[in-house]
């Protein structure tokens, strides 16, 4: 449950904080004042996005340090290929941040869309309850959601000691 943690919290905590602090921008106009300055759109995006990536990491960081300390969890794996495939969930926890800052108009819409993509992360994920065991309509549903594979990515690195090469086919869908 422990390494599950990761994942879910990065889920629940990165696309909520984009989407809502760009949805505030745009409530406040500050978008359509950044879009007049010099810089091109994508180093805008950029310099908006950065800094989640960073509360992205420190959060990875924070959670491999309590299941270490606390929990007394190794890492039986390469933490570095941890490192590095985090980095692409944290980018798809973005992407859903910013797909829910583009349709919300306001913080309660972007909050409610998040929470649309996290709701159905919980139960068909295999975060609580086993996907061997669902319904096969709701198991293959459940390839849908990002946190799937990186569950089965942290897991495997984590407790099972697992290299790039056994999870590529986990890796290949988040990418």
């Amino acid at each position: 449950m422990i390494p599950g943690l990761i994942g879910f919290v990065l889920q629940l905590i990165i696309p909520m904080i984009t989407a809502t602090a760009i949805v505030r921008e745009k409530e406040r106009g500050n978008i359509e004042q950044l879009l007049v300055t010099p810089i091109k759109s994508y180093q805008l995006m950029i310099g908006k996005l950065i800094p989640y990536i960073c509360v992205g990491i420190v959060m990875y960081l924070l959670i491999i340090a309590a299941s270490s300390l606390l929990f007394h969890i190794p890492i039986r794996g390469n933490p570095l290929t941890l490192f590095a495939l985090t980095l692409i969930f944290i980018s798809v926890c973005l992407g859903i941040g910013l797909f829910a800052s583009t349709v919300a108009d306001n913080q309660q819409q972007a909050s409610q869309i998040v929470m649309f993509f996290i709701s159905p992360s919980i139960l068909l994920s295999g975060f609580i309850f086993p996907r061997e065991t669902m319904p096969d309509f709701i198991y293959y549903l459940g390839y849908g959601i990002p946190l799937t594979y990186f569950l089965k990515i942290v897991r495997g690195i984590i407790l099972k000691g697992l290299g790039l090469g056994d999870l590529w086919d986990q890796v290949l869908p988040l990418t």
